[in-house]
Order: C-alpha cells, then sequence, then structure tokens
C-alpha cells in the first residue's frame, strides 16, 4: 500500500526527497521518494554517514516535494578521478 502511495506523489510531484549539498566533490545528491518529510529525515542520517564515510563534507541538507531530474549533479566533474566519481553514485542503488 505504501509502495502505491509513493508512486501516487511521485507521479505528481509531491513526493518528499532529501536533498544533500556537498563540498570535496561539489555535489548535489537526492534520495528518496519518500512520503512524508519525517520519513525522509530518518532515512537522511544513513545517505548523511555514507557521503561522510566517502570523505564528503556536508554543507546543506533539506526536504523538498518535488521529482527531481538527475539524482546526482556534478559541479566540479572535471576535478574528481573515476574511482571517486563511481564511489560516489555507489549508494543510489541499495
Amino acid at each position: 500500500m505504501k509502495e502505491m502511495l509513493i508512486k501516487i506523489l511521485e507521479f505528481f510531484g509531491w513526493a518528499c526527497w532529501v536533498k544533500l549539498e556537498t563540498k570535496n566533490p561539489e555535489c548535489t545528491y537526492y534520495f528518496g521518494p519518500f512520503v512524508s518529510p519525517t520519513e525522509a529525515k530518518t532515512a537522511s542520517e544513513g545517505y548523511i554517514e555514507d557521503l561522510k564515510n566517502e570523505g564528503a563534507d556536508i554543507v546543506g541538507m533539506s526536504f523538498e516535494r518535488m521529482k527531481p531530474k538527475e539524482l546526482t549533479i556534478f559541479d566540479d566533474m572535471g576535478e574528481m578521478s573515476d574511482r571517486e566519481r563511481f564511489s560516489a553514485l555507489s549508494g543510489q542503488f541499495s
């Protein structure tokens, strides 16, 4: 039932997403979708821990009702090695 609700919310752009902004690398990550900001906030702790373990510095976090076009936006892609680029993406597939 919850999955159906999330699909409906996502279709209309009303699902809640975690937006994390990092330095080193300069990236914006979107994690979700979630039914509510409370659910997103609870899940964000794991995403923050994963990014910190990869060496990223979290500089901003918000919870937004939206439908992101991209899940990861690299602001300084030219400065990242291939290994860093794939490491940063690895947490989005679980």
